[in-house]
This record gives structure tokens, sequence and C-alpha cells, in this order.
């Protein structure tokens, strides 16, 4: 149907916004989008805009019609689909959930999706997150909304249990391991299929077949026999041969989700400095980089403009998701974060998992899965039942339960005392004061 349109939340985030669009414009269903484009920052709004048109303009599709404006309602008023990629607070703010932790001894990667960390950077998106489903709800109440924000579990859990808003949360990792692991075997990706669930950022390949064989044989095979394949992820090469089974997120994300690899500085040294794919800086390589992009943003957007547009598609799954909805409505599998009602067996009841999940015209069908088996379920009901202390404990403005969840964080348990545990939260508590509003009642 003609006069479609999409909505981008956080559209000065040019890497999402430039891989998204490029993805949309290999459709023929929306050869007459109108693309909308929303940011609270003018000069990263206008840059985005102009990124957004050269994309069109060489795609050769003049029919796509591309606004912009700093007003959400305008923004999502009529969307079919909106897409978010916001961050809550300046990168001064988030580096403070590395440094502090850091003080105390706790030693973060990355921090964006669970730990203390991950659960301070939920309680600042929070209600952003959830005015924006109010939002939806008003102005487009059919429209799919999906998110690419982290803490992605924390906020749908929030968001899908909270609102109206038709919402899941989508994360590269599923389809980017699975490439990596079908490199490691000299498999094309077109004679590999799967099936994997368990929660955002820690689930597993229940299932992994290379032209309907099990390839999991030769995957250990690879890890066993080639020092560059284990040196690739020795994280989660690590962790593979312990569980039977492999991990969707790097070895960067899963080193600081349990108790085992970044406890001491010996451990440190032999998991997570070595192999290609650390940066060993103090606080791994996002804080870093993304405080360097923070500061050079007008430049990146000037080299994008000033080059010819590869228009290669992505492979990320909204613009599928999109166009089996409400454009050509070719099904299409992949995997989704949604609250368990009946699709894990052996995870807590209503808490977040990722598992597959059907787009269609008649919307999102997620995949009953059943039980994991017992270790990944050991594993993913830890961190799914801190995730429901958190989301509780923002939505009653407790602080103490806040403090309780982080208490039983893997990492953070392996390495403090009560004690101290309390006093860290205290701190990040008072550093985030001017963010947490929930905590005001």
């Amino acid at each position: 149907m003609p006069g479609k349109k999409i909505t981008f939340i956080g559209a000065g985030s040019l890497g999402f916004t430039r891989s998204l669009v490029k993805d949309l414009i290999h459709f023929p269903a929306f050869d007459d989008l109108h693309i909308c484009l929303m940011d609270i920052h003018q000069g990263r709004l206008e840059s985005a805009q102009r990124a957004v048109k050269h994309i069109v303009d060489a795609a050769n599709k003049p029919n796509i019609k591309i606004s912009a404006t700093l007003d959400r309602a305008e923004a999502l008023q009529g969307a079919d689909g909106v897409l978010c990629t916001i961050l809550a607070a300046p990168v001064e703010i988030w580096r403070t959930d590395m440094e502090i932790p850091l003080k105390y001894g706790v030693n973060i990667n990355i921090g964006d999706t669970r730990g203390v960390a991950g659960i301070f950077r939920f309680l600042r998106t929070a209600p952003i997150m959830m005015d924006i489903c109010r939002d939806i709800t008003r102005y487009c109440p059919n429209a799919i909304f999906l998110n690419y924000t982290n803490p992605m579990a924390m906020l749908c859990r929030l968001m899908q249990s909270q609102t109206d808003a038709l919402v899941t949360g989508l994360c590269h990792s599923v389809q980017g391991t699975a490439e990596m692991l079908a490199r490691w075997i000299g498999a094309p990706m077109n004679e590999i299929d799967y099936f994997c669930a368990g929660i955002n950022h820690q689930a597993h390949y229940l299932k992994f077949n290379w032209n309907g064989q099990d390839a999991y044989p030769l995957i250990r095979k690879a890890i066993n026999e080639r020092e560059d394949v284990y040196m690739e992820e020795v994280v989660r090469n690590e962790m593979f041969k312990a569980l039977g089974y492999y991990v969707t997120e790097s070895s960067g994300h899963n080193s600081e989700y349990v108790s085992w690899f970044r406890k001491t500085p010996e451990y440190l040294e032999e998991y997570c400095h070595k192999g290609t794919s650390w940066n060993t800086g103090l606080f791994g390589y996002t804080i870093i980089e993304y405080g360097k992009k923070a500061d050079t943003w007008e430049q990146e957007f000037k080299e994008f403009l000033e080059k010819p547009v590869d228009l290669t598609p992505g492979s990320e799954y909204a613009t599928h998701i999109f166009n089996a909805v409400f454009g050509d409505n070719k099904p299409f599998e992949f995997n989704g974060n949604v609250r368990n009602n009946g699709l894990i067996d052996n995870l807590p009841d209503g808490c977040c998992v990722e598992v597959p999940v059907l787009a269609s015209r008649r919307g999102l069908d997620a995949l009953k899965v059943g039980k994991l088996p017992p270790q990944l379920a050991l594993l993913n009901s830890i961190s799914a039942q801190i995730e429901e202390m958190a989301v509780e404990g923002s939505l009653a403005g407790d602080r103490e339960m806040i403090n309780q969840a982080i208490s039983f964080d893997p990492l953070t348990a392996a390495v403090l005392s009560l004690k101290d545990i309390r006093a860290m939260v205290d701190e990040m508590f008072a550093v985030n004061e001017a963010y947490l509003p929930q905590f005001k009642k």
C-alpha cells in the first residue's frame, strides 16, 4: 500500500540510521516510503537528513519522502513502523557506569546490557522509553515498534508489561555470530540453518546445522585445533567447551555477565586481554570509541557525504520485519525480545526472552521453544531474575530493590562484599540522581 511511514527516533545515530535506510531502499514495497527522522539534537538531525538524502539519491528513489523534526509527536503521527536508537544521558554520565564500579574492583568491559552498569543505564533510559511508548499508542497505535536501544531485555520487559505498544527488541548478535561460526567451518550462510533461544546477549544455538547435518562437531574441531579460531573468541570458546552450546554475543560482553573471567587481574590477562576480538584499554572499546565519536560526529557526517554510497544491504532484521508486516507481506523469521508467556518452560514466567519470532501480515508471533538444556536455563535464569528485580525496582522507585538486584550480579558478587556493593550502588545513585525521576516519589 502506498504512503507507508517509518519513523527513526534517535536518528542522529549515523551508524544505525545509515545502515537501516540502505536496507529499506532495496524493498520495492517501500519505493514511495516516507522516512521521518527525529532527534533532540538539531545539528545531528540536520546532518542525518542530509545523509539519508545522499543514500536515497544514490539509489535513484525519487518518490521516497524524507522529513526531519525535533517534535516526537509530529514524527510519530501516522507512522506504520518506528525504530529507536537513543542514548539517554551524555557520555560523561555513561563513563561513570564503568569508572565507579572499577574503583570498587568491578572491571566491566562494555556495560550496556546487565550488571551494575547495565542496570543504571536501564534506570536512566526507562522513563524516556515509557514516554515514547505512550506517544506511540496515542499517535500511531498500530505501528510496529522495533527497539535497538540497550539494555534490551530490561527495556523490552518494561515496555511490554506497562504499555500497549507493539514492541519487540532486536540485536544483530544472533545473525552475526551465525555468520562467524559458518566462516570457521567454511560453510556458505545460505546452507546454514539454526534454532536459537535464551535471553538477550546470552541466547544459545540449540541447533546449528549445515545442509541439514549437525555442524557442532565441526565447530568444536575448529576451536580445538586452530589457534586463530580459538583466539578470535577466547571467552565464548571456553563457555562453549563448558556448556556445550555456542552463545550469541561477543566475548567482551559475555565476560562481564558471569563470574569466571574478570574477577582477578590474572584472569583478565588470561581470558580478556588476549585474542583478536579485544581492545585491552581500561574500559574495553565502547567508552573510549564512543567518546571519540561523540566529539567528531560532524566530521563523520561530512566524510560520509563526500564519498560515493555503498548500497550493499546489511543483515539487520528491522527492514525485513517491516516488509513482512506492511510491505510485500513475505513472512520473515527473526530472533526478537518478547515476554516469556509460555515460550521457554524453565525460565521465569513473564521475563524477557530472545526467541524465534515470525513476522507476517498477521503481525509478530513468537515461537514456542520448550525447555532449555538445564545448564543454559541456570545461566539465563540468574540474569533474567536480576533483570526482573531491576524492572520492578524502577517501577516502584525502590532503591533497596535495585541494591538487592545488583548484589546478585555474578561479576559483582564474585568481587565485592555486600557492604561494598551498597557503597557502590549509593555512589551510582548520587551521580545519576538528575536522570532518575522514578526515584523521587
